[in-house]
């Protein structure tokens, strides 16, 4: 494990009081959740430390990993069907606010972008992300950063937008907070929630990392946004996946109010997604004992969750992913080069380890189709 010089988090991320409880930590975790092309040697370990707050429960990191090393390179490319409907249907909820500029933050490979362009040639676009794969064109404008240094609040637009962003934030009230004051009368700030509650609640081992920094729930978040001065136009549940979002600026704001206190309930959530991978991870270790050939699906964060909770990697063949980002490259933290699933094709006494949250059913049917005769171990 290399020392990190790391970013203490000692306030809760909902009041800003020094009320944290240690809760878990989790030894010497990789900090990049990505694939890369350099040796394993230097890969970056680190303690992953969570605490909660004993006032609305919220559950967050109390250590953080500097941004630069966190975000070295791109590794999200929306890869599946779920996603590509997802984007699809949230570009949908976007567009249904009639917007005129947009300003996105974290545009990651500028698919919402893309799809929202297409449905109205009026429409322009601005994207702020640190590590964009993205087509500029003269209606998609990119600034290469971090939104906290680009200094684009005074930009022209009408809506503010983000995809899967504020559960990344290191200080998401003040973020909220900066974007209710650039807003005016007019403008509107539409964007898409990960469902951490269900997610957690359900073992879902994407829920909580290095980047996911906070167990923030959207009855917090609900709170957090009235306390930034902001109302909710409209709040939408999609699927088991997300909640949309359509928010203005709150007239005749007034900072009043206590937030929810939901610190057993989250407590207790924790504690059985802990407790329910380490039984899970040694089931998972009793079951491969029966294949010649095992593979493990999800070059991601998925996989290193459970190599952190013990699987015996000594019986993994192989790390699969569809991501073309991610397919002959090395994932971080592992000596393992990803393969596509498509190895698995004609493959005997074969098992495939699945724990990929919200796209089982996807992956489950696509690898069955490939080879109808192995085995999913979940």
């Amino acid at each position: 494990m290399q020392n990190i010089k790391m970013i203490k988090r000692d306030k809760s991320v909902v009041t800003g009081k020094k009320n944290l409880k240690k809760l878990y930590t989790f030894k010497k975790f990789p900090v990049f959740f990505g694939c890369v092309d350099t040796p394993a040697k230097d890969d970056l370990l680190t303690d992953m430390s969570w605490a909660i707050d004993r006032e609305t429960g919220v559950i967050q990191l109390d250590k953080l990993i500097p941004l630069e090393i966190l975000y070295k390179e791109q590794h999200v490319d929306g890869t599946g069907p779920t996603w590509a409907k997802y984007y699809e249907d949230f570009a949908k909820y976007l567009m249904s606010q009639k917007p005129k500029s947009v300003l996105e933050i974290g545009g990651g490979a500028g698919k919402l972008a893309q799809i929202c362009l297409d449905r109205s040639k009026k429409l322009t676009w601005m994207i702020v992300e640190p590590n964009p794969i993205i087509k500029r064109t003269d209606r998609l404008k990119v600034v290469d950063g971090f939104f906290e240094t680009a200094n684009v609040l005074s930009t022209n637009y009408d809506c503010i937008s983000f995809s899967q962003l504020l559960e990344h934030i290191y200080d998401p009230m003040s973020f909220l907070e900066s974007i209710s004051k650039s807003m005016n009368n007019d403008s509107k700030f539409v964007f898409a929630y990960p469902n951490l509650e269900y997610w957690l609640s359900h073992k879902f081992t994407n829920a909580l990392n290095f980047e996911h920094t906070m167990f923030l729930t959207d009855t917090l978040l609900d709170w957090m946004i009235k306390m930034a001065g902001m109302k909710i136009v409209n709040k939408s549940f999609y699927k088991n996946h997300s909640v949309f979002y359509s928010v203005v600026k709150s007239p005749n704001f007034v900072k009043i109010g206590t937030p929810p206190k939901k610190y057993a309930k989250y407590k207790k959530y924790f504690e059985e997604y802990v407790d329910y991978h380490k039984k899970t991870v040694l089931s998972f270790n009793r079951q491969m004992k029966k294949y010649d050939s095992v593979y493990l699906f999800g070059a991601h964060i998925f996989s290193q969750y459970l190599i952190n909770f013990g699987l015996d990697m000594k019986r993994i063949l192989g790390i699969l992913d569809n991501s073309p980002l991610k397919q002959g490259r090395r994932l971080y933290g592992t000596d393992y080069i990803i393969e596509s699933p498509e190895i698995l094709r004609g493959k005997k006494d074969c098992a495939v380890i699945l724990k990929v949250g919200i796209y089982r059913d996807e992956i489950y049917k696509q690898i069955k189709t490939i080879n109808p005769n192995l085995d999913v171990i979940e």
